[in-house]
């Protein structure tokens, strides 16, 4: 395509301020829901200008999930306006069997370093890695899915099955470990917990592919399964099994193979306690005000037979008396004089009002879009000393920024774009 061959790269950033350690990144998101467009905005809180493509006049599925913000006739999904912020957002028919579309489509890839993309069977719209690559041989291309792209390997039925957060936890083997034993059912790990836990893989692999083509000139391919990058997080699940023949079960919140590890019932609420190791362990007992030379951590609480036996059960008992005398708080709090882990378990009521949360800033306030007024909303994690990232905007509105997309960053006039509207491809 001629047009595409002779359009100038344009650098980033071109419509957003710059700002943060990804400064001068440009990274085109396609695709919806959760997994892949949160791996494009946790780049866009440290400077990354982030395209975010939406179907014209439909608009990401996500803007449709409850629960909602309402300001009189405004309204805005609650999730929206929390992982939608810091990003452009251009409404485009992704069909590059539409000349105009195919144009505009690899119009970007060209501008773009990095591309996510969680679209359902891609060649169906007619593109490929390879044409991409063409276009922009640096680029990094992230595929997102549910069991991975059968170029990779797999069984290409299984590779083209659809997916969702709960489908990839059950598919994983993490849903056979959540919850409470049978025959209780497997629980889902709240809220999509499988995606977002996506959508860090699919950045680490965005961001070290990036450095790879910053030094060679050479973009690839990165394939990330939703089943696989929460199997990475399962510790010793699979070696267990594999070298020891030990299938993990499902125990509640408690551990089986040292104690105190659960969520305990206070007078008033619920308190997480652990203490892991002989050290931790000692300071534990002291606190409760036992004698560790009697409970020793061998004796009650070093393996499953401590945990198990008649004086780790009695510890078990006596712990869970302790806690349940006081309240959530003063169990908290004099566990924090011992150095033993411990919290209350929090609700987001709970976290609004702790002073810890209000002096660390985690609640900041930007200007949704959609509602055309200031939110409050979570801040940007992690924190960095040197170049903090920071939201520059709220979530946008659907199509807010296409023409100046179209215009700034791929030189067509307003005539085009227009023309481009009428026929429905923006």
């Amino acid at each position: 395509m001629k047009r595409v061959e002779e359009m100038p790269r344009v650098p980033a950033p071109a419509l957003i301020p710059s700002f943060g350690p990804l400064a001068g990144m440009r990274v085109l998101s396609t695709g919806s829901i959760v997994a892949m467009p949160h791996a494009a905005n946790m780049l866009a809180d440290f400077g990354a200008e982030v395209i975010h493509v939406e179907r014209p006049k439909v608009g990401d599925t996500y803007r449709t999930l409850a629960p909602f913000v309402r300001d009189g006739e405004k309204c805005v999904s609650a999730s929206w306006a929390q992982d939608a912020r810091n990003r452009l957002s251009l409404t485009l028919e992704v069909n590059l069997k539409i000349p105009e579309a195919r144009e505009i489509f690899l119009g970007l890839v060209k501008n773009s370093d990095i591309w996510f993309e969680n679209l359902v069977w891609l060649e169906k719209f007619g593109i490929t890695d390879e044409m991409c690559l063409e276009v922009n041989p640096q680029l990094v291309i992230v595929h997102v899915s549910g069991f991975g792209r059968p170029q990779f390997g797999g069984i290409p039925e299984i590779c083209d099955r659809g997916s969702y957060d709960m489908i990839g936890q059950a598919a994983s083997s993490w849903m056979s470990l959540m919850g409470f034993p049978e025959p209780n059912p497997p629980s889902m790990a709240k809220p999509w917990s499988n995606d977002y836990i996506s959508a860090m893989f699919a950045v680490f692999g965005a961001l070290i592919a990036y450095v790879h083509a910053q030094k060679t000139g050479e973009g690839q391919v990165i394939d990330v399964a939703q089943y696989e990058a929460n199997a990475r997080i399962l510790s010793d699940t699979f070696v267990s099994y594999l070298e020891a023949g030990i299938l993990r079960q499902r125990t509640g919140n408690k551990s089986p193979a040292f104690q105190p590890y659960d969520v305990f019932r206070a007078k008033d609420r619920w308190v997480a306690l652990g203490a892991f190791g002989p050290a931790v362990y000692e300071r534990f007992i002291k606190a409760l005000g036992l004698d560790p030379n009697y409970y020793t951590w061998k004796e009650c609480a070093s393996s499953v037979e401590a945990v198990a036996s008649e004086k780790g059960q009695e510890l078990d008992r006596l712990t869970r008396e302790w806690i349940g005398a006081r309240t959530a708080k003063e169990v908290e709090e004099h566990m924090a004089k011992y150095k033993v882990p411990c919290s209350v378990v929090c609700d987001a009521r709970d976290a609004a009002e702790n002073p810890h949360w209000q002096a660390r800033e985690n609640f900041i306030e930007y200007e949704d879009q959609t509602l055309g007024r200031k939110i409050k909303a979570l801040g940007v994690i992690p924190k960095l000393s040197k170049t903090p990232g920071k939201v520059w905007r709220g979530a946008p509105s659907v199509g807010q920024d296409t023409e100046a997309i179209l215009s700034k960053i791929l030189g067509y006039s307003k005539a085009e774009i227009d023309a481009f509207r009428e026929k429905g491809i923006i």
